[in-house]
């Protein structure tokens, strides 16, 4: 069992209640594919086999009684102070300072609404730089040096010696390399 270290701060949420959230969660994705195994069908059809939602009909009352099993033991469940800490407030925020700037990379490649998107190259030398400077508190010559070397050999890698185009952006337009 694992326990959280003093420097980690109080307890975010508890094992128990991430136990009920997941389980209500899987709950409502079983819900939904028995609702429209439902209308797909889900029975055997002589002389043509298995209907289209048989299999995930099954699967998913399969998936909803382990889940309603898993809540009747986290409710049932009465650990002092809400159980073992599930993420503590300062690891949470650890983790955040990862997940926040890696939304916005992968909203910068593609763009969100009328906002275009820059192509993985430029938003990836942008997330390089972003993670070194932040992170890593590397000079700007190496940062600048690895940010820009770094999504130069990607393109290559993949556009011209496997030939798996990547989203571009307005800069690789006017370079020529769309």
């Amino acid at each position: 069992m694992h326990e959280t270290d003093q420097d980690d701060g109080p307890s975010l949420i508890s094992n128990r209640t991430m136990d009920m959230v997941v389980a209500v969660l899987l709950l409502g994705v079983s819900g939904i594919v028995i609702l429209d195994s439902y209308r797909l069908g889900f029975r055997w059809i002589d002389g043509e086999g298995p209907a289209p939602g048989y299999f995930p009909f099954y699967i998913a009352v399969v998936l909803a009684i382990s889940s309603l099993i898993n809540l009747w033991r986290a409710f049932s469940r009465r650990e002092p102070g809400g159980g073992e800490t599930f993420v503590s407030v300062i690891a949470f925020k650890r983790v955040l300072a990862v997940l926040l700037p890696t939304l916005v990379y992968v909203a910068l490649i593609g763009g969100i609404g009328p906002m275009p998107g820059i192509g993985i190259y430029v938003a990836s030398a942008i997330f390089i730089a972003g993670f070194m400077l932040v992170f890593g508190g590397n000079s700007i010559l190496r940062t600048t040096s690895v940010a820009i070397a770094v999504p130069l050999a990607l393109f290559f890698m993949f556009e011209r010696w496997f030939l798996v185009p990547l989203p571009k952006g307005p800069l690789e337009a006017l370079l020529g390399f769309n």
